[in-house]
């Protein structure tokens, strides 16, 4: 299940608010001690994050699905940077960092139970109750997502996003049922803008059509620093 991007917070009764942790969306998968990691994509995963699958088959309950987001912390922040690191096509690599940054699954869902109930069809208070009692026991490398069904929580939250571990909010409905591929959660970020200059344009890989626009900001020395670049343009109007 996914999320679309809203403006702000919802105001009506009925929401519970948790961290949109700066990972990987991460689907874990555990039939006795057959472990699988699959991002939101349906990419395996698993190769990647042997500490992590490791962690997975220690835990008590031999079947369930979780949902979290892997991540990799750095001090109090997260580092997007390490995850990407760990898709590496070396084995050796990969077992280095995964000794020296260790990931951490933070699970926010839980879509098949321990005792082997299928929960996608349960409210959320529901699966959030499963996956409570699924963290009465201590698994390693596995962390519990808080939520609060407070706004003004959620408000707390979204000041501090962009400062540390946090990359927004996401809002769902307590009684909502898990619906698989679709938007039917809300994400809210903390915005920045600034007025940009267009100081250049690249081009698609072996394509002269325009791929994304070079920005720039002035100076106090009034020149122009190079700071991003836009998104990719559609097929429609990247054409002359």
């Amino acid at each position: 299940m996914e999320a679309r991007l809203v403006a702000e917070l919802p105001k009506e009764q009925g929401w519970q608010y948790e961290p949109k942790w700066d990972g990987f969306r991460c689907l874990a998968f555990k039939n006795k001690q057959k472990v699988e990691l699959r991002a939101k994509s349906g990419k395996p995963l698993t190769r990647y994050f042997p500490e992590v699958v490791a962690a997975l088959k220690t835990a008590k309950a031999e079947r369930f699905v979780l949902d979290g987001e892997l991540i990799i912390e750095q001090g109090e922040t997260l580092s997007f940077d390490a995850l990407q690191m760990r898709l590496h096509p070396a084995q050796s690599r990969i077992d280095k960092l995964s000794r020296e940054t260790p990931a951490l699954l933070m699970c926010f869902d839980m879509l098949l139970g321990a005792s082997g109930d299928v929960l996608v069809d349960k409210p959320l208070h529901v699966r959030r109750a499963a996956l409570e009692a699924f963290f009465a026991t201590d698994t390693p490398l596995l962390r519990l997502s808080p939520f609060s069904r407070k706004r003004s929580d959620a408000q707390r939250w979204l000041s501090n996003t962009g400062r540390g571990a946090l990359d927004g909010i996401v809002a769902k409905q307590i009684d909502q049922h898990y619906f698989p591929g679709e938007r039917a959660m809300l994400k809210i970020k903390c915005l920045r803008t600034a007025d940009c200059v267009v100081g250049g344009f690249r081009y698609e890989t072996d394509s002269k059509l325009v791929g994304s626009m070079l920005l720039g900001l002035y100076n106090a020395d009034g020149k122009l620093d190079h700071v991003g670049f836009t998104s990719a343009f559609r097929m429609k109007r990247a054409k002359p």
